[in-house]
């Protein structure tokens, strides 16, 4: 009978020793969730101040990234999208802290590759939007540019300069990933080609009566220049 008992109590006592181990382990994740959450709070009212305080939403208006926003179905400010940012970001950092306190092996392993892969994401993300205000800013530029130097194709040839860039950019952002990062250089490198012809073939196609009228017009004023000389 004493054996009978041994072999039920044994495991029971190995059980609530491994609870009594886990127990502070368990509070200290939940105090480092709520200073994080609290800290959060706090860092996401300072960064909202601050922006608010430099005047962030009309420098988004004006670069277009409130436009970049609307386009996505975004329609908080981009002072409170940046807050909003800062806050999930102090949470996810104070879930990990949590976690990691607990001491498993196999969320210590987790966390550690999420750490590690961390400033990839951020990276290709601050590669997507910079890339998106700059190829706004070029393409405009482009447009006016040629517009000014009286080309009637201004817009198109703005747009094609866009896309290429867009493209690049994502190729950026893709690399930095590492998503499949073999298949990513060989769309790009056909991707880009394949815009590149088919702006060459488009342009040549369209263009050859604007080359014939630019030649006749040349011609008309080398002949007329050679009938001056005569007439002199």
């Amino acid at each position: 009978m004493a054996d009978f008992l041994a072999l039920i109590l044994e495991p029971l006592k190995e059980v609530y020793s491994r609870f009594v181990k886990f127990v502070p382990n368990l509070l200290a994740m939940f105090i480092i969730l709520l200073v994080g959450m609290l800290l959060a709070r706090v860092m996401r009212a300072l960064v909202l101040k601050l922006l608010h305080a430099v005047n962030f939403d009309s420098w988004s208006d004006r670069m277009g990234l409130t436009s970049v926003m609307r386009k996505g179905d975004l329609w908080a400010k981009p002072s409170a999208a940046a807050g909003a940012i800062m806050f999930w970001i102090l949470i996810i950092a104070a879930l990990m802290a949590g976690f990691s306190a607990l001491n498993i092996q196999a969320v210590d392993n987790l966390i550690s590759h999420f750490v590690l892969y961390l400033p990839r994401v951020l990276t290709a993300a601050l590669i997507v939007v910079v890339g998106y205000i700059v190829t706004g800013f070029i393409g405009r530029a482009v447009v006016i540019s040629l517009v000014n130097k009286g080309y009637h194709f201004a817009k198109l040839i703005a747009e094609a300069v866009r896309l290429l860039l867009i493209v690049l950019f994502v190729a950026m952002a893709l690399e930095q990933l590492e998503v499949a990062p073999g298949i990513v250089v060989s769309a790009f490198s056909i991707i880009f080609g394949g815009i590149v012809l088919a702006l060459a073939i488009a342009f040549g196609v369209g263009g050859i009566e604007a080359a014939k009228k630019i030649i006749e017009k040349e011609t008309v004023k080398k002949e007329k220049g050679d009938e001056d000389i005569e007439h002199i």
